[in-house]
């Protein structure tokens, strides 16, 4: 296997804009829930704070939230759970001049056209994807062994067997190491295991069962009967699809509700920072993102995600994130939203996880 880490180089502090750079400012949070004016906010980017004639590293980051000082360390926090007392960094420059330094450039700069005029320099239906799928590959196989692969769903996969499957031999072969969805793709993909359509088709012919619209309604009753998914799928003998592949192999999944849901499931995060919380515990761990035709999920996750991790032994390494849509728009919205390390893929979703697994051997 070819793939290989990028090496990450962190700033040379021996140069003269490092060492006659001040001591970062910070102020005291005077009200729960509110910074300071003058706050820095953080980006996708390892970032540097110069404390006590130290430049530190804040090992966590996550866009719009702000950096806090405790115990030595650099805290990411956002703005609702700021407590009275806490120190806050002020800033807005980057540059070092304020003791604040944004590291864009740690993992190398990528290779640009230097041609002013040039064509299809944008991701677009045209784009040829070969070798961001033979990549892909080489990374899945060093990320199901060394890293963590975090998938994000949308219900596009439970309309379809072929997909289903796909997705599932990725959880059997190790492949998946968290599931971000909504309740749609649980509650489809169970209606799909259930009673073998999703929102009333067939999950193969597409064809539009009799009374199939009551089909979803009746699959969330069975589990709220049941009181969850996990006894759902043993008191019915479910023995197929996404969300019986994660209970039968551990892998966590997190349910974020929405205005618009029915039911719900049990088990789906009603409250939005509930929801918001959860996924970002899941995001921590995460050292590659696979987010799939679910345009609010996709931008929350972007923006939960920085562009680094750093290991327990103190290595940083990249995080990979992926954009899979049918969209062109939503592909590139991503990157508009300030997700600026995305790769985007515009493809069927159906189509790409079934790519996905042939392409592994599976």
């Amino acid at each position: 296997m070819s793939f290989k880490l990028k090496q990450y180089t962190h700033p040379d502090f021996s140069g003269k804009a490092f060492i006659d750079a001040p001591e970062a400012e910070m102020a005291v949070v005077m009200q729960d829930g509110v910074a300071p004016e003058g706050f820095h906010a953080m980006s996708i980017f390892p970032e540097y704070f110069k404390v006590d004639g130290e430049w530190r590293l804040a090992k966590e980051s996550r866009m719009d939230c702000v950096p806090v000082y405790a115990d030595g360390e650099i805290l990411t926090k956002e703005f609702r759970v700021l407590k009275r007392g806490e120190r806050v960094i002020l800033g807005r420059t980057e540059d070092a001049s304020e003791g604040i330094f944004v590291h864009a450039k740690g993992f190398g700069e990528a290779v640009k056209n230097e041609e002013l005029f040039a064509f299809r320099t944008s991701r677009s239906r045209e784009t040829s994807f070969s070798k961001d799928y033979n990549d892909l590959y080489d990374l899945l196989k060093h990320e199901r062994d060394y890293g963590n692969i975090l998938w994000v769903l949308g219900p596009a996969f439970s309309f379809d067997s072929d997909a289903r499957e796909a997705f599932s031999k990725l959880v059997e072969n190790g492949y998946v190491h968290g599931v971000l969805a909504g309740n749609a793709l649980a509650t489809h993909d169970l209606e799909a295991a259930y009673l073998k359509t999703a929102l009333g088709q067939d999950i193969y012919t597409q064809e539009s069962q009799p009374n199939g619209h009551y089909n979803h309604l009746s699959t969330i009753n069975r589990v709220r009967h049941h009181g969850s998914i996990e006894r759902f799928i043993e008191a019915e003998a479910i023995d197929n699809g996404i969300i019986y592949h994660c209970v039968k192999h551990e892998v966590p999944f997190v349910l974020a509700g929405s205005i618009r849901d029915d039911g719900p499931l049990p088990g789906v995060y009603c409250d939005a920072y509930a929801a918001q919380d959860a996924m970002r515990d899941r995001v921590r761990k995460a050292t590659t993102v696979i987010c799939m035709a679910t345009m609010l999920h996709t931008i929350a996750t972007g923006n939960m995600t920085p562009s680094y991790r750093v290991l327990e032994d103190g290595t940083v390494r990249e995080i990979y994130f992926y954009c899979v849509d049918i969209s062109e728009f939503m592909v590139n919205k991503l990157t508009d939203r300030g997700s600026l390390s995305a790769n985007g893929i515009v493809t069927n979703v159906q189509d790409f996880i079934c790519n996905v697994a042939k392409g592994l051997g599976l």
